[in-house]
């Protein structure tokens, strides 16, 4: 079982006055950071902050920090420090990959994406449709947002070279089986771009067990800063042409990155994996068996809000009402605009959003009004069970 107390002992906004008595449900948007994090930051900036990799001891310093930041987060996503990237954002992230992949494929081929993804891995793929690319949708049921293996198959052929699908959405929450979509795509011969954004902070993923060529998500939704992570294995990284400068073309880790890299952002990322072992240790698990108790957590915790929302007629819920199937990512559809009861809920503590979440292909694919919007109440492994229950009498107010 998840030690909570130690858990929540690792994040300074639990012990933040301003924040007292405010129950946090926003989580899909942005997590809270993790001290680790914090500590590596502040280290940076007052003790590193030069130019990393020079022949001075500073800049060795912040140097060896970015390399350990890859190495280690490498390690926990079971790659090889190579295969991992960092870039602002994964929207940026994706939209370098997408060009790569544009300059890489031929018109008259064709990619694949779902109309259940969040814009960041659905907009920038569509756009290539300019180019002479076929752009093939793999739609979602209509009824419950489910992505439907059975339903991709027939949308796979020869002239498929990239399928690209999310972990869990950002509004719909089922989690998908990333392994056997994948295992479908490579048999017909397509590589697989996966938008981990909605999952990994519920668990980083092995992305060696699941098998997709590319795995992205946001630093700043897994406890860390803003950065957007992307893990691409090294056999299609070495077929897709340089998006960097020249002289970093040959370095497989740069060569996705226009840009220089935020020094110290990178740097700190270690500090997530840090949080990982350290929470590892304290549980008698190892760091991979730390997402297996945090689902647990968030399984126990997620089901009373599921079925609380389940007995209420003025509610959709969007989703899977097994918390077992899904993220607790959980939004619902209202008879009002869902930013207004999200500012209600706010006046009983509860910090949580309402809008469209840049997810409109699912919400309009699922018949839901996107100018009225869905309320998403969304929590991972450090919320508590009398956060939960504070939920559940906030709604009870407002619903």
């Amino acid at each position: 079982m998840l030690d909570l107390s130690y858990v929540r002992g690792q994040f300074p906004a639990f012990a933040e006055p301003s924040l007292q008595g405010q129950a946090f449900f926003e989580n899909a948007g942005g997590s809270y950071t993790c001290q680790p994090v914090i500590d590596r930051l502040f280290r940076f900036y007052h003790q590193r902050k030069v130019q990393p990799y020079a022949p001075y001891p500073a800049a060795q310093a912040g140097g060896a920090e970015m390399d350990e930041a890859r190495t280690r987060l490498a390690g926990l996503l079971n790659i090889a420090p190579d295969e991992l990237s960092f870039g602002p954002s994964t929207s940026q992230n994706i939209y370098v990959l997408s060009q790569a992949v544009r300059e890489a494929m031929r018109p008259g081929e064709a990619i694949i994406v779902t109309n259940q993804d969040h814009e960041a891995n659905s907009g920038a793929w569509r756009r290539l449709a300019d180019h002479g690319i076929e752009v093939r949708e793999w739609k979602v049921d209509p009824e419950t947002g489910h992505l439907d293996p059975a339903e991709l198959e027939p949308l796979l052929d020869e002239s498929v070279r990239l399928v690209c699908f999310p972990h869990c959405s950002n509004v719909v929450g089922e989690i998908n089986p990333v392994a056997e979509i994948t295992a479908l795509a490579h048999a017909a011969g397509a590589w697989v771009c996966v938008d981990g954004v909605s999952y990994a902070p519920h668990g980083f993923p092995d992305v060696d067990a699941l098998g997709c060529d590319i795995y992205l998500f946001s630093a700043y939704k897994t406890y860390g800063p803003h950065q957007g992570i992307m893990a691409i294995r090294r056999e299609l990284a070495n077929l897709l042409p340089n998006q960097a400068h020249s002289f970093n073309g040959d370095t497989l880790y740069k060569k996705f990155t226009p840009a220089g890299p935020d020094h110290a952002q990178v740097a700190a990322c270690a500090g997530m994996v840090d949080y990982i072992e350290a929470l590892a240790t304290h549980q008698g698990v190892s760091p991979r068996e730390v997402a297996g108790l945090m689902h647990a957590h968030e399984v126990a915790l997620m089901q009373p809000l599921l079925d609380y929302l389940g007995t209420k007629n003025s509610v959709r819920l969007l989703g899977p009402t097994d918390a077992a199937r899904r993220a607790p990512t959980v939004a619902v559809a209202l008879q009002r605009p869902a930013e207004g009861v999200a500012r209600d809920l706010a006046q009983h503590g509860i910090m949580a959003g309402g809008g469209d979440f840049y997810a409109v292909r699912p919400l309009q694919a699922m018949g839901i009004d996107t100018v009225k919007g869905v309320l998403r109440l969304s929590f991972v492994h450090y919320t508590s069970p009398d956060e939960v229950d504070q939920l559940l009498a906030a709604l009870d107010a407002v619903l």
